[in-house]
Parts: structure tokens; C-alpha cells; sequence
């Protein structure tokens, strides 16, 4: 698959009520206003779909495969972003919920404990690091991986998102196949695991 060429947006996003939409389990009411998302999921849906009976078929065998089976936040305020993420995502398998901008990523995360957080770090009303801080004080997500999705490659970003917990960085336009690299990095068994580890980027390693 070719890079993800990604937008950055007007900061209107997916509220966290509609992040299930993008699993089709309120496909009826998505909002027509937005013709990305609505064109992509009826495109996405079957391909979705027959990935994730192949999964399931060889998951008896393989441990690898269930880490595809996980739950992902999708956290950026730009719907074009958060779609093309996300499909991006369900399309290996993964599940999805989204928010549009930190104050949403707290909330979504605290409701639906996600496995591992895909995080914006330049957003209106709370930023990903402030986001990740206060993701941080629930008990249960203490250690859930986060990785930075962001336009910004600088020295002093990447500390200060290795300072809050962030454990990966993306900088966009993203790459899909670094994308699940690094994803199979965090998610998947240490001792099931046996790929290259070499791509990728993994702070603090």
C-alpha cells in the first residue's frame, strides 16, 4: 500500500459518539455531511469484513494474528485524517473508535479502555501531550502504548512526547506500512513475536 497522504484539517472531527460508526454498528446514521467517511465505509465494508474471517481462521494457529484483533483510538481533529486512519486500520482487522481532539481522547479512552492510541499532538482545546497526561491517571490505561501521529519531526517534539509516556512516533504524511509496524512492535507478545524490529520508531529505544 502507498503512503497515507493525510490533510491537515479545519478541526472539525468525529465525536466520540460516532467513533462506532466506523465498525458499522450505526452505519445508518452516519452524518451525509460527511462524504468521506460515508463513500469509504460502503467501499471498505467487505474487504473489512473478509480480512476479518481470514483472521479468525488462522488465529487458532497463529498468536500474532489476535493482536489484530485489539482495540484502537484514533485521536486527530481532522475527519479526512481520522477516516483514512481508521479504515486503514479495520481493513487488518482492527477495531476503531475515534475522537477529534484531547478533551474527546480522555473521555473515549476512559469509557472503552483502547489496547494501544493513535495520538494527534497539535489539536484545539487540549493537545495530545496534555491528552496523554490525563490518559495516564486512569489506573487501567497507565500502560496502554501511545503513539504520536504528527506534522512535527523536531528533536524538542519527540522529547516532550517521550517525557508524557508517548512509546511511538509517527510523522505524517504517514506511512501505512510503518503505521502496523510499529503497531505489531507494541501490541504483539514479546515471545511471539519474531519479525524484523529494525523500521519504525519506538522512543526511548
Amino acid at each position: 500500500m502507498p503512503p497515507l497522504q493525510l490533510e491537515r484539517g479545519g478541526g472539525h472531527g468525529v465525536p466520540p459518539l460516532q467513533a462506532w460508526e466506523f465498525l458499522n454498528y450505526n452505519q445508518g446514521e452516519m452524518d451525509s455531511k460527511e462524504p468521506l467517511a460515508t463513500n469509504a465505509l460502503s467501499e471498505a465494508d467487505s474487504k473489512a469484513a473478509a480480512n476479518r474471517q481470514r483472521l479468525r481462521e488462522i488465529a487458532a494457529n497463529d498468536d500474532f494474528a489476535r493482536v489484530r484483533e485489539y482495540l484502537v483510538l484514533v485521536v486527530d481533529d481532522s475527519i479526512d485524517n481520522v477516516a483514512v486512519i481508521s479504515l486503514d486500520l479495520q481493513s487488518e482487522g482492527y477495531k476503531v473508535v475515534t475522537a477529534s481532539n484531547g478533551e474527546e481522547a480522555v473521555s473515549v479512552a476512559s469509557l472503552t479502555h483502547p489496547d494501544l492510541i493513535l495520538m494527534d499532538l497539535s489539536m484545539p482545546r487540549m493537545d495530545g501531550f496534555e491528552a496523554t497526561r490525563k490518559i495516564r491517571e486512569f489506573e487501567q490505561l497507565k500502560e496502554v502504548p501511545v503513539i504520536a501521529i504528527t506534522a512535527f519531526s523536531t528533536d524538542g517534539f519527540r522529547r516532550a512526547a517521550y517525557d508524557v509516556g508517548i512509546a511511538g512516533y509517527l510523522v505524517k504524511p504517514i506511512d501505512s506500512k510503518q503505521m502496523h509496524h510499529l503497531i505489531r512492535r507494541l501490541l504483539a507478545p514479546k515471545d511471539t513475536y519474531s519479525g524484523d524490529l529494525s523500521s519504525g520508531s519506538i522512543l526511548g529505544k
